[in-house]
Order: C-alpha cells, then structure tokens, then sequence
C-alpha cells in the first residue's frame, strides 16, 4: 500500500479536495497560473490533506458518504516539492517564492473566513500554527549559530515547523464534521506524534546517502542544524568527542560532512533516532482508540505505518 491507495479509499472527498484547491488557487494572472499549475503538478504525496480527510470520515464513524470541500486542508504541502525535484525558489527565485507563499496564504485563509458561517477553532489553531512556523524557524537559526541544540529543542523546533501543521490539518478534519472535544484531542495527539515521526524520519534521511532520496547527505549538518541521528550518537558516545563537532559543526570546518556522516555511523545515531520514532508512532496509535473500527480508523493507522517506513 502507498499513498495513492489512500486517496482511492477517499475516492469522491479526494476529488473535491483537489477540485475545490484548485478552484481557491484561480486569478486571473496569467503568470501566477503557470506557477500554481507548477506547484501542484509536483505535489507529492500530500499527506496532510489525506490526514484532514481520513480524520473527518474516523470522526463521522460512517462507511460512505461525501464529505463538503474543505479548502484550508494543507497550505504548506508545496514543501514536498524538495523531495528530488526542483524548488520553486530554485526555478523562479526567491521573490517569486515568497509572493507565491503569500498568496497561498491569503487564499487559505479567504477559505477559512470567507464563508457564511466558520469554525473559530479552525481559525485559531491555523493562527497557532502560523505562529508555531515563525518561532520554530528562529529557534532553529538560534541554535545553528551557538551549536548547542539539545533533544529538548530538537522536538519542539520540528513539533513548530512539521508536527504543527499535521496537528492543524487533523483538528480541521475533526472540526468539520462537528466532532466532539474527545475526538478532537485524540485527533491532535495522533497527528502530533505522526508529525514528529516524519521528521525524524526525513532526519534519518539526510544521513543514510544509499537510499539515494534526491538530497544530498548530511546537507543539514552544511546548514549548521544538529538533528536528532547527530544526538543520539552523542548519548550513545557518553559525549565523546561532541565538543569539538560541535565547534566544528559552528565553524563549517573542511570535511564536516564526512566527519559527522562517520560519527553517526559508529555510534548507532540512526538506531537511535528510529527508535525515537516508533516511540512517537505508538503514541499516535494509541490515540487512535477511541475513535470507531472500520475503514477509515484502519486508513489511519496505515498512514501512521507509512510515514514510519517510507523511503522518500
């Protein structure tokens, strides 16, 4: 099974999604189309949007139906575009990059107000998550600089800039069907730990260059980001030699990469930061339990086991 198998399940709701995104996305500037028909001709997997809408139909507890369009389902799932293929920053620059995010943006949160009634939770926790984006991304460029990030920072840094947006995308789903306050917490804490899970998971890539995932290994540890691979090989070393990686790290030494990619090696950093992951993943399955057996919990827990074992 892949994603693909997912939006099959979904069938009817995953064609309005795509149509009612496509329909948010319209102008009437010719250019503006061509990049929006760019974007989400690489769109990835998608796994947000599926999350919402699995997370909807768990909530409604019914085998069939069709669920109203939900535009604000993923803002950010452009971001996928890194995964081997050109950037939109790389293809058309920075500017049109940043103008682009804005009017998704604005688009997004037309979708959420601009209707005849709305869900203030929604509008609440899509401006947490906005804020979540801006501090996670200074708290990461904090500690790229000063080289001591710590597991502590790690998480919250990718709860901010990964796990807040599945967060924002389940709650949405569970919002929309009116669910009730225990479907909507268990909603949050599945899609928190799936979100974690992912990015560790994308972590564990940077440092394993045989999986051939379109990104150049350790390229984070060439930005000056200490993940979690890196982390737990310092607990597994008791701390030998992370001093001196460290400054090394801060520094950009010559040869960085090959000496972190080594060190991670010999001390089992990627077991370590594995079995992190799973810990997050039986969380979420067990958030799972309260909501009803059939297809669409069982959907859930195949997305659970995806992000945990994919290969890009």
């Amino acid at each position: 099974m892949d994603a693909q198998t997912l939006k099959n399940l979904l069938e009817g709701d995953w064609r309005s999604f795509q149509d009612c995104l496509k329909r948010q996305l319209g102008s009437d500037v010719a250019y503006l189309r061509h990049l929006n028909e760019e974007v989400l001709s690489h769109a990835g997997k998608q796994l947000r949007p599926l999350l919402c809408l699995l997370v909807a139909r768990a909530c409604e507890g019914k085998e069939t139906g069709h669920l109203a369009p939900l535009p604000e389902l993923d803002v950010a799932d452009a971001s996928d575009l890194r995964r081997g293929r050109p950037t939109v920053r790389s293809l058309f620059g920075a500017d049109v990059s940043v103008l682009l995010g804005d009017y998704w943006l604005s688009r997004a949160v037309d979708a959420i107000v601009g209707r005849d009634a709305f869900d203030a939770d929604v509008v609440r926790i899509f401006i947490k998550t906005l804020r979540d984006l801006a501090e996670g991304e200074m708290l990461q460029l904090e500690k790229a600089a000063s080289g001591d990030m710590d597991e502590s920072a790690y998480l919250r840094i990718i709860y901010s800039k990964t796990a807040s947006l599945f967060d924002t995308c389940a709650v949405s789903g569970a919002c929309s069907v009116q669910a009730d306050e225990t479907y909507k917490n268990a909603a949050a804490t599945y899609a928190r730990n799936i979100g974690l899970a992912f990015q560790i998971r994308d972590d564990i890539f940077d440092y394993s260059p045989e999986w051939n995932t379109g990104k150049p290994s350790c390229e984070d540890i060439v930005e000056k980001k200490i993940t979690l691979p890196l982390l737990g090989a310092f607990e597994n070393a008791a701390h030998q030699g992370e001093a001196d990686l460290r400054a090394a790290i801060v520094q950009g030494a010559a040869g960085i990469r090959e000496k972190v990619l080594a060190y991670v090696r010999e001390h089992n950093g990627i077991a370590y930061a594995q079995r992190r992951l799973e810990g997050f993943l039986d969380e979420a399955l067990s958030a799972l339990d309260v909501f009803p057996d059939g297809q669409w919990k069982e959907g859930l827990r195949f997305l659970a086991h995806y992000i945990g074992d994919r290969k890009l």
